[in-house]
């Protein structure tokens, strides 16, 4: 039947059937052809994407919010103990090895930014100076020595210098994944601010007792009396007692890897800058013992042994003379930081238990 209707077409209508005939399966396989094409283009930029977002993708997301746990040693940059040399100030010169104490900390971690976080920590640690550790002369002969246990609130702004941060599979176009290795390191920087509760102690007749109520400068006497000092001699009025509470400001740096999924552990330097010069209760002048027996809120005995139990070259140490210098305390911590990431549910860790207990869930 179709035959007897082509042979009754004119020529013309013929050809230009089976033209159109040929021109309309080019152009479905043409159809085809792109979108296969097109098919390729979105697997291969698939797979691509996979791969870029493995090494460059924000995984800082993953780790937003941990809890933070520490331990360490401190160290104490004040006016007591140290090297065998004249004091420096703020300087990792004058550490008195002997005079390494251990502290703590735990904390909350919050990341923002790829480049930046900020965490709010406790630290609760114990510093301490002693001069009979010291070789040097006026030192050793002073004979003051103190601890505090001291309670920081910090709050600290970082910025992360150096991160590489990689997680996942990387996947091909079978779909088949091939396991890649976790990284999870990170190097950085801190500062913020914080406020510290100190009490500094020294032993009287074998038990520890606190220097602060003891005045052992003639705090709260309101006495003037003259001192000496490298321009001669002048008026010195007795400063009010002390508060146990001061500001700070860390200065720190942090570097910390990977050692599982919800896991990191790191170790931390932190140099915490005081606002106050009596945490190991030396900052002034030798004041007189009458002055300090009157005024002491403690054990007027306790208060004059203690302001001044020096024993050798004791004329350096006359009512007048110089006790401690007029710079702020300092301390030095360093912490082996553990942190655990609480941004999700290590759902990997879930599927495993499930699995083990026989019931496989996702």
């Amino acid at each position: 039947m179709l035959t007897i209707l082509i042979a009754q077409l004119p020529k013309h209508s013929y050809f230009r059937a089976v033209e159109k005939q040929v021109n309309t399966s080019n152009l479905t396989g043409m159809r085809n052809s792109f979108f296969l094409l097109l098919l390729f283009a979105a697997s291969t930029a698939y797979t691509n994407a996979q791969h870029t977002n493995f090494n460059t993708q924000s995984n800082w997301a993953l780790n937003k919010k941990e809890i933070l746990f520490g331990f360490g040693g401190t160290q104490f940059l004040g006016d007591l103990g140290g090297r065998d040399q004249i004091g420096t100030d703020y300087s990792l010169a004058d550490i008195d090895w002997a005079s390494t104490s251990l502290g703590g900390m735990v904390g909350y971690r919050f990341r923002f930014h790829p480049r930046w976080a900020t965490s709010t920590t406790l630290n609760i640690g114990m510093v301490r100076g002693d001069d009979a550790l010291t070789n040097e002369i006026v030192r050793q002969s002073r004979n003051l020595h103190f601890r505090s246990m001291f309670y920081e609130l910090q709050q600290r702004i970082e910025i992360i210098i150096l991160a590489n941060e990689k997680f996942g599979n990387r996947y091909g176009l079978g779909g088949h994944s091939r396991k890649m290795k976790n990284r999870n390191e990170q190097i950085y920087l801190f500062t913020g601010v914080g406020v510290n509760y100190y009490n500094p102690k020294a032993r009287f007749q074998g038990e520890w007792v606190a220097l602060r109520p003891l005045g052992t400068e003639g705090q709260g006497s309101g006495e003037t009396f003259t001192v000496y000092n490298g321009d001669g001699t002048q008026d010195y009025v007795a400063p009010d007692r002390y508060l146990p509470v001061t500001a700070t400001i860390p200065f720190g740096v942090g570097m910390r890897m990977g050692i599982g999924r919800m896991w990191r552990l790191g170790i931390e330097a932190t140099y915490i800058k005081t606002f106050t010069d009596y945490m190991d209760d030396v900052s002034g002048y030798y004041a007189d013992p009458a002055y300090i027996a009157a005024a002491t809120q403690g054990d007027a005995n306790a208060a004059v042994y203690l302001a001044n139990p020096a024993t050798d070259n004791t004329a350096w140490f006359a009512p007048g003379q110089q006790r401690g210098d007029a710079q702020n305390d300092a301390f030095y911590t360093v912490n082996i930081v553990v942190a655990r990431n609480i941004t999700y549910k290590d759902y990997a860790k879930s599927r495993r238990m499930n699995r083990w207990r026989g019931r496989y869930k996702f």
